[in-house]
């Protein structure tokens, strides 16, 4: 298989895993109903952790899946060609926001909240304020990051792929757990933009809007993330 086949595959099953325990928290009549932030931010990490795995399955033996981290990557090696990475990435979390909407396909019309539907799909601030949300999405990246990269420099390559996915999704769920409350912790642009341009485009039963004047921010925040975690590591660590 090829990297971008691997990237492609491990954002779809990221997205379909993760936007999947929110839509089974908040749409009407799922058997997970109600059942909190702990359930979602537990079903993020577990994405992350698997979506790692599918991706090294299926040809990228780094298992980005996630824009943020390629350009960090990409900033730390110099090698340009990982970019193409990107939107095979962005492809696999509009794929994997698709197979969801089907998925809960009956739970669409039982939902009147459009809040709760486009929060299926990507995240929203719960308190609106363009500086304070671009901080968390910069802060909270910038946290996975550096946990990413400093759980691989303590761990051997053999042993890294192994149980570095194990260990990356439980640094997303601790990011989730404590800072998620904010902004829903994006911290990934192919995780929120590919799936709220599928929000936008389906047919889903009684949605609203899928709040585009929000949208960069969980785009430029993990993108100056990449260069602030790129900055620790050259003249810091």
């Amino acid at each position: 298989m090829h990297p971008l086949v691997g990237e492609f595959m491990g954002t779809l099953v990221l997205v379909l895993l993760g936007d999947g325990v929110v839509a089974n928290v908040l749409l009407s009549k799922t058997k997970g109903n109600n059942s909190g932030w702990i359930v979602i931010a537990t079903g993020w990490g577990f994405a992350v952790m698997v979506g790692v795995f599918v991706a090294g399955a299926f040809g990228s033996a780094d298992g980005y899946i996630n824009p943020a981290v390629t350009l960090w990557s990409v900033m730390g090696s110099g090698d340009t060609s990982k970019l193409a990475m990107i939107p095979a990435q962005f492809a696999g979390g509009f794929v994997g926001a698709i197979l969801v909407w089907l998925h809960y396909l009956p739970h669409w019309k039982e939902t009147q909240d459009k809040c709760a539907k486009l929060a299926v799909f990507c995240t929203g601030p719960a308190i609106r304020n363009t500086s304070a949300n671009l901080m968390s999405e910069i802060i909270g990246t910038t946290l996975l990051l550096v946990g990413v990269g400093s759980i691989f420099a303590k761990i051997s390559p053999a042993l890294a792929v192994g149980i570095g996915p194990y260990l990356v999704g439980v640094l997303v769920w601790g990011i989730g757990l404590s800072l998620g409350g904010t902004t829903g912790y994006a911290i990934n642009p192919a995780r929120d933009l590919a799936p709220r341009i599928a929000h936008a485009i389906l047919p889903i039963s009684g949605k609203g809007s899928s709040d585009w004047g929000y949208a960069w921010i969980p785009v430029v925040g993990p993108c100056i993330a990449a260069a602030l975690a790129w900055a620790l590591f050259k003249f810091v660590v």
